[in-house]
């Protein structure tokens, strides 16, 4: 006697050794005896042997019409012994019952169980619907075959097009072609982004670092929605002051500028003019939203995202030929350079001149405050107005710059191209601390401070840095800057630039005016925005130095350098003499910080934006002249 019997999901037969009434001992056909229950038997039978019943009834199984085996069999539940009779048209034989029942077994979209051997057809809605899905499956199996083929022989699906950002930076992986860029890369050994710039999806491996940062930030893009032109403000004052403003080449956000008048009684009155586009639009208007959206301009090699649209900017910036409004502090100077009193005033301020620091700094340094140099316009005032930066940085206690660290600069010419990519980079040096710094700097500190002590005397509510402990913060309350040596300071002279000014500047004016701040105290909106400012600029800032470590990987690349010289800062990490890059060097043999090294380039990669190196020799142990290369 043998038996047909379902064991783990699949179906076996096996000789029975014992007959126990409610259990058998079954031998298989591997040679394993079973222990199986009466109620699990599905057929009994006297031949063929075990073996030959199954190969022949899966074999038989095949050549059944599912579709047609569903389409004549009853609506009403069924077993398998008794389909096979209707539809073989005579008591079936072993084979033929148990082909039937593998056929009915293997097609569960067709037929559902019911329990032991019985079954019933699926309602032809189910079915169709089950069909559509397996169609579905089998059109996205043929589609991500066909992606993964055309994305290994270096060509760009044509579905990909508009989905690239999403692809790179935020992958639905349940996507058909999420799923082939993932077998492609598989396939060739690339990352994601290095086989798209392989098949030209991206211009250049600048864009993969550019787009993921609009992708993250701005998500709706880097146009303006539509707003209302600012009101430029009328009736107000005009200063009699001839103001003049200082910035690199490349600034359009014109945000401060000065003026030096002579009192007749000696003295002088000095100027601190901000830009006021507070005065052009109110919180809650279309140019708010977008500022607030923005929260501040982002900077980068080679361009700018403008936290203002350029017609503001325009509208309001400290450009040479025009009378702007602005918010002005000025400053009550004697003779002695003492400063007896100052006076906050909205105006209108004629700026008569932009001074730039690639024209100035070569004539306006320390030799020219010391010996007296060649003759230059604005040279009285600048010097007047360094003068005064030096008092103030003395009764702050605090210098404003360390005279030893550098900045880079980096220059993109668009108009040309490399192999890698579209712009060619320069990186030039300039020395912190100038006296155009220092005169610059103390002046906005004094303003900041003096604005924010205003704030805060009135009662009301704005943003301000705080430090202590080390620690900087933003807080809406005024509380010292232990860095700076203020007890408070609220940036309020950048506000083309910077939301957090601009919501000052509202403020400011409101004390000035007399007016209904725009943000009450305990203002939850404040609060609001001063997170988020707090974590825009930080992303933006971190924004920037990745992409000047890009620029500074192009321009080892574009320069064609096997080797380098560079400075130890602590352990393996070494800063390359003339650019701001930061490598780590495992080769690297202890070395004191400072001492200079020359190094291999083994080898540079623009999508991680990494610099292979190796150690070469020690060119110099730690000097006076390494100083700059270590406090950038």
């Amino acid at each position: 006697m043998f038996v047909l019997f379902e064991e783990e999901g699949s179906f076996k037969a096996g000789t029975v050794l014992a007959d126990n009434d409610s259990s058998l001992q079954v031998e298989n056909t591997r040679g394993k005896r079973v222990k199986l229950k009466r109620a699990n038997v599905l057929l009994e039978f006297s031949g063929p042997a075990p073996a030959e019943l199954l190969t022949r009834a899966e074999a038989a199984a095949t050549e059944l019409d599912t579709d047609f085996l569903w389409s004549v069999c009853s609506d009403e539940e069924f077993a398998f012994t008794e389909f096979a009779a209707d539809y073989y048209g005579h008591t079936p034989d072993t084979v033929e019952a148990a082909a039937m029942l593998f056929s009915l077994h293997a097609a569960p979209m067709w037929f559902h169980r019911r329990g032991k051997g019985r079954f019933r057809k699926a309602p032809e809605d189910i079915l169709h619907a089950a069909k559509a899905g397996i169609e579905k499956k089998r059109r996205q199996a043929e589609a991500l075959e066909r992606m993964c083929a055309e994305l290994v022989a270096r060509r760009l699906p044509a579905e990909f097009a508009g989905m690239v950002s999403q692809l790179l930076y935020r992958p639905d992986r349940n996507r058909t072609e999420a799923k082939a860029l993932e077998a492609a890369c598989i396939d060739t050994g690339f990352s994601a982004a290095r086989l798209l710039l392989e098949c030209g999806a991206l211009s250049s491996s600048h864009d993969y670092h550019y787009n993921r940062f609009l992708f993250e930030q701005f998500p709706e893009g880097t146009d303006f929605p539509a707003f209302d032109p600012p009101v430029i403000p009328t009736g107000l004052p005009r200063a009699e002051v001839a103001a003049f403003s200082i910035d690199d080449a490349t600034t359009t956000e014109i945000d401060d500028a000065f003026s030096v008048t002579p009192r007749p009684e000696g003295g002088w009155k000095i100027g601190i003019h901000i830009a006021a586009p507070a005065l052009g639009f109110t919180r809650g208007s279309a140019l708010d939203a977008i500022a607030r959206r923005r929260l501040s301009t982002v900077y980068m090699p080679g361009n700018k995202i403008t936290m203002l649209p350029g017609d503001v900017v325009a509208a309001f910036t400290l450009s040479a030929g025009s009378v702007c409004p602005a918010v002005s502090l000025y400053l009550d100077v004697r003779s002695d350079l003492t400063i007896v009193g100052h006076e906050s005033r909205i105006e209108c301020v004629p700026v008569v001149a932009n001074l730039r620091h690639h024209d100035i700094e070569p004539v306006f340094d320390e030799t020219t405050l010391t010996k007296g140099g060649p003759d230059f316009p604005w040279k009285k005032e600048l010097t007047l107005l360094w003068e005064i930066a030096t008092v103030l940085e003395a009764g702050r206690g605090k210098p404003s710059e360390n005279a030893h660290q550098v900045d880079y600069t980096f220059s993109i010419d668009w108009g040309q191209n490399s192999p890698d990519g579209p712009g060619v980079v320069t990186i030039g040096r300039r020395l912190r601390g100038s006296p155009l710094d220092k005169l610059v700097a103390e002046l906005m500190i004094f303003a900041n401070a003096t604005w924010g002590r205003l704030l805060d005397e009135s009662g009301i509510p704005g943003l301000y840095r705080v430090q202590g402990g080390g620690k900087v913060r933003m807080a809406t309350v005024a509380a010292p800057h232990e860095g700076l040596g203020v007890d408070c300071y609220a940036w309020s002279s950048s506000p083309l630039r910077r939301y957090a000014d601009l919501v000052n500047q509202w403020q400011i004016a409101a004390v000035i005016f007399g007016s209904t701040p725009a943000f009450a105290p305990r203002s939850a909106d404040l609060l609001e925005a001063m997170r988020d400012f707090e974590l825009a600029y930080t992303e933006y800032l971190e924004f920037q130095r990745r992409i000047e470590r890009y620029w500074c990987v192009r321009w080892l690349r574009q320069n064609n350098l096997c080797t380098a010289e560079a400075i130890v800062l602590r352990d393996n990490l070494v800063r390359l003499i003339g650019t701001p890059l930061v490598l780590k060097m495992p080769s690297l043999p202890p070395h004191l910080p400072g001492s200079k090294i020359s190094l291999a380039i083994t080898g540079s990669d623009l999508i991680d934006v990494e610099v292979g190196s190796r150690y070469l020799a020690t060119l110099a142990e730690p000097g006076p002249e390494t100083r700059e290369e270590m406090e950038y």
